[in-house]
């Protein structure tokens, strides 16, 4: 939102720079997002200054061109070439001095430097209306009046606006301050803490009077509960042109273009009391009729910007006798706004149900300033003065006179909210004890009534206009803005408290995983639970029966929540492959969602994605493709990892996979992993292979819960290994061996190890060499030569009796 200090500083007499009044309102919560300087005319006019031509001779060397001498400061004349065939002297003028920067009509600056043309020398330039940024004639230079004063700045003369413009990031529920009005309110409270007490000016509507009834048009609301309060009035004898100057600068300085003077008072009564207007045209409005009405579903109508809308039932329209005029609180129709052929208007100034426009708004994909503070609540206390000070405008700008009452339909007065706040649950939250006296100055300063004081506390009406703060605790937060976040002392103490939480907890089994792949070159995404319906036709396995739509969605790409994570992670697969990342391995830790008869059920889910290739080429490696084993690995060991073993395998039956394998335990399915179809990546554009795996997460955390592990302390005597060289039969395996070591000795033996084969030269024909290693450890002591001989001995007469082997 865009607030003019110029504009801010007609409510309120501030002289503090704008910077130090951008602080302030972000201590406020109204936070700056920048400061923009906003000119009249671009540039300021800064080093134009007014000459007069002393001289105006024929240059020796152009035709067209003319040699003056100009006088700008009343001492020494400065030569200047020029070529408009109006210059003469005696001229008044518009002179550019050395080291102006003018613009362009394209926005270009360029800068007046001291040189020669044709050979004569020139310190400046006699400018144009069009070089100067006042007007488009470039017939000639601009000829000023005689009066005027040499060395009169053109700023002064012209009298060029400068402004500084804050872009406050406007939180939702700060509809109080949708306008200048509303900004200068939440400005006195904060200056007031600074000992800075100012008044809060609001524009007189004293004025008001009706000149004649000549014009009366009928009101008739029939849903009071879309529009709690409707206003409006007649002004006939008016002539819709531009806008004067003021008002143009006005609008142009919070970025709206200016379009006629009755349609730019109601913009600026909108963004300076935050009270939405509209005109109609009293000659359009059919049998001077009013109506605030629904109409029937799937009536067209056409909206200002020319595009005809097909209407919801619950749309509030107002109508007159024949036709809808305007959707209310949202935008005007086409066939009853102002035009330059208007000479009287209704001018309507309302309350609309917020919920109503917000939904109507939405469901024709419209956001307008109207909509965009009705959506949020405004003021019905407003309406009434806003209507006055927009007609004074009206017949101020655009003549005219006031031809009927104030017709003000408001059978329910919208109340105030009463609210007790207490003084030590404000300590409490607050962390320190401000002042009672501060406390009910700061709530007085808001505008909200301080109705008795006890010792424990205060009794408060909030205004209606302040629909976010109807609890003790939004008083509270009123109060701890207002009087400085940053003036509460920071606590020497903190106190804190330790919770005992199991350790499958779900953000600690996803931080263990998530780490895991990490660690292993995974990158996280967070791909948007909203998705498009569309996805459904992917897969025989989804129901759009079972999709969860959105009432307002906000396009149709994010209609309905997804049912899968597949889809949403190929989003991101194509996302980062048209921008050359081929090589990809993703995880995301998501939810879908599902509607089964009456009841809505949302499941959680692991889901990793692998395309490309899984190491990059090297100068002593080539690139290894990714590939369905490198997938089933980092499954088996993300579930080794919680302790969950003994899967059982089975083929896939998933319908986006061409071939895939679901892991189960019992009957409960942990994981599906395989290769996305073909058929499916090209939805998305995808040309090369990706491998998909879905955990289902709460079944693996339900199971992970279940899972015993097992462990067994680390032994503090050391192991020992021992070797032999065997001499064997081409057919003897080593499982042979290792059967026969452990049938040998059960206890000792913790391993046998084959380390080295050898078939070839020095041997006997039908002969190998195996290299055995035997690792060999006590749990409770160390074991000596002598028992380790023994062993050995055992071992290979058993090696020789049952195997035929030798010792080499």
């Amino acid at each position: 939102m865009k607030i003019s200090y110029n504009w801010l500083k007609q409510f309120i007499k501030t002289d503090w720079n704008a910077e130090k009044t951008g602080e302030l309102l972000t201590d406020l919560g109204l936070e700056i997002e920048g400061i923009d300087t906003y000119e009249s005319v671009k540039g300021g006019l800064k080093g134009i200054v007014v000459g007069e031509v002393l001289t105006c001779e024929q240059h020796p060397n152009a035709d067209r061109l003319k040699i003056t001498t100009v006088n700008i400061d009343g001492e020494n004349p400065i030569q200047i070439v020029c070529g408009a065939p109006n210059v003469a002297a005696g001229q008044k003028v518009p002179v550019a001095t050395i080291g102006t920067t003018l613009y362009t009509a394209e926005g270009e600056a360029w800068t007046i430097k001291k040189g020669k043309i044709r050979g004569e020398e020139s310190h400046g330039m006699i400018c144009a209306e069009d070089e100067l940024g006042l007007g488009e004639s470039h017939d000639g230079i601009m000829v000023l009046d005689p009066n005027v004063k040499v060395g009169t700045l053109a700023a002064d003369l012209f009298k060029v606006e400068s402004d500084e413009i804050f872009e406050i990031g406007l939180t939702p529920n700060r509809a109080d301050a949708m306008s200048h009005y509303g900004v200068a309110r939440d400005l006195k409270a904060g200056l007031l803490q600074k000992e800075v007490s100012l008044e809060l000016i609001t524009p007189s509507v004293s004025s008001y009077h009706v000149d004649a009834r000549a014009f009366k048009v009928d009101v008739h609301v029939h849903d009071y509960e879309k529009a709690p309060r409707y206003c409006g009035v007649t002004i006939s004898g008016i002539k819709v042109k531009a806008s004067p100057a003021w008002l143009q600068h006005r609008l142009k300085s919070i970025g709206l273009s200016p379009i006629n003077n009755v349609v730019d008072i109601t913009n600026y009564v909108l963004h300076e009391l935050g009270q939405p207007l509209h005109a109609f045209d009293g000659d359009r409005i059919s049998g001077s009729k009013i109506e605030v009405k629904t109409c029937e579903a799937g009536t067209k109508f056409t909206t200002l910007d020319g595009v005809e809308r097909e209407l919801h039932e619950d749309d509030l329209m107002i109508c007159d006798d024949r036709k809808p005029m305007c959707i209310a609180g949202v935008f005007g129709g086409i066939d009853s706004g102002v035009t330059e052929h208007t000479s009287r208007i209704f001018l309507e100034s309302a309350y609309f149900n917020p919920v109503s426009v917000r939904k109507t708004a939405k469901r024709h994909g419209l956001n307008t300033d109207s909509s965009f503070r009705f959506e949020r609540g405004i003021d019905p206390n407003l309406t009434e003065y806003a209507l006055k000070r927009a007609a004074l405008l009206i017949t101020e700008i655009a003549g005219g006179e006031i031809t009927s009452d104030i017709l003000d339909t408001y059978p329910k007065k919208i109340k105030d909210f009463e609210v007790r706040l207490s003084f030590d649950h404000a300590q409490k939250l607050i962390g320190e004890r401000i002042p009672e006296e501060t406390i009910k100055s700061i709530l007085t300063s808001l505008d909200i009534k301080v109705n008795n004081v006890t010792e424990a506390g205060l009794g408060l009406t909030v205004p209606a206009f302040r629909n976010d703060v109807q609890r003790e605790a939004d008083i509270i937060e009123e109060i701890l803005r207002v009087y400085g976040y940053n003036n509460i002392a920071t606590t020497t103490k903190l106190n804190a408290s330790i919770s005992n939480s199991s350790r499958f907890e779900d953000y600690k089994l996803q931080n263990v995983i998530g780490n895991q792949l990490a660690s292993q070159g995974f990158f996280e995404i967070m791909a948007n639970s909203l998705t498009t319906p569309k996805y459904i036709e992917l897969s025989e396995d989804l129901d759009e029966a079972h999709n969860i739509k959105m009432l307002n969605p906000l396009s149709n790409d994010l209609e309905v929540m997804r049912q899968s994570l597949l889809f949403s992670g190929l989003e991101a697969v194509a996302h980062n492959i048209n921008r050359k990342r081929e090589d990809l391995k993703l995880f995301e830790f998501g939810k879908t969602y599902h509607q089964f008869s009456e009841e809505r059920e949302e499941h959680k889910h692991l889901s990793i994605f692998v395309t490309g290739n899984k190491t990059e080429a090297r100068w002593n490696t080539a690139a290894t493709p990714s590939d369905f084993f490198y997938l089933k690995g980092t499954i088996e060991v993300i579930l080794e990892r919680l302790g969950i073993t003994r899967l059982k395998s089975a083929p896939t039956d998933s319908d986006v996979l061409s071939e895939g394998i679901t892991l189960s335990l019992g009957k409960t399915k942990l994981v599906t992993f395989g290769l996305v179809k073909k058929s499916v990546l090209k939805h998305f554009g995808i040309s090369q292979n990706v491998l998909f795996a879905d955990f289902n997460w709460d079944n693996v955390i339900e199971v992970a819960k279940h899972n015993k592990v097992k462990y067994s302390p680390i032994s503090k005597y050391p192991s020992t290994r021992r070797d032999f060289a065997l001499l064997l039969d081409n057919k003897v395996t080593f499982l042979d061996i290792h059967t026969i070591a452990k049938q040998t000795e059960k206890q000792l033996l913790q391993s046998v190890n084959l380390f080295d084969v050898y078939e070839g030269k020095n041997l006997p024909k039908g002969k190998k060499s195996y290299a055995v290693s035997f690792i060999f450890q006590d749990e409770h002591k160390t074991l000596n030569d002598k028992q380790i001989d023994k062993i050995m001995s055992k071992l290979q007469s058993n090696f020789e009796s049952k195997l035929g082997a030798e010792l080499r």
